[in-house]
């Protein structure tokens, strides 16, 4: 955890001071800007202080060594199904859908049809055929 502790907490100390030249620069007349880039310091703050309390319970990765090897690292990330062309009928869905709101709800009601049976595929797609599991 210490790579995203770093990086969280660099990016805190770029957006802190950038908040502060922001609001100079601006003479402190446009509060928005202020506000959104001090939010944004302290997601960054928040996110980088759970990964340092995290990273401190939990023992050393191999990416965390300095002098680690690829080959401690390998191991089963996950279940992937080869091929699949499920998720562009999903992304066709959401299109159908996102134009239906400009255009009519008819069709949003034809893109959300679309869009269920997609995603009934997409969750039983890796239960049959070539690769099944």
């Amino acid at each position: 955890m210490r790579v995203e502790t770093k990086l969280f907490f660099y990016l805190f100390a770029f957006f802190a001071p950038i908040t502060l030249v922001y609001g100079f620069w601006s003479d402190w007349k446009e509060p928005i800007g202020v506000v959104a880039l001090a939010l944004t310091a302290g997601l960054f703050l928040l996110s980088g202080f759970y990964f340092f309390m995290t990273g401190r319970k939990l023992p050393l990765r191999p990416e965390d060594n300095a002098s680690g090897e690829i080959a401690e690292a390998e191991g089963n990330y996950g279940y992937f199904v080869a091929s699949s062309w499920t998720p562009l009928w999903l992304a066709g869905a959401g299109a159908i859908m996102f134009a239906g709101l400009a255009i009519g709800w008819w069709l949003f009601i034809v893109g959300l049809f679309v869009g269920v049976v997609a995603v009934v595929l997409w969750v039983f797609e890796s239960f049959s055929g070539e690769y099944s599991i």
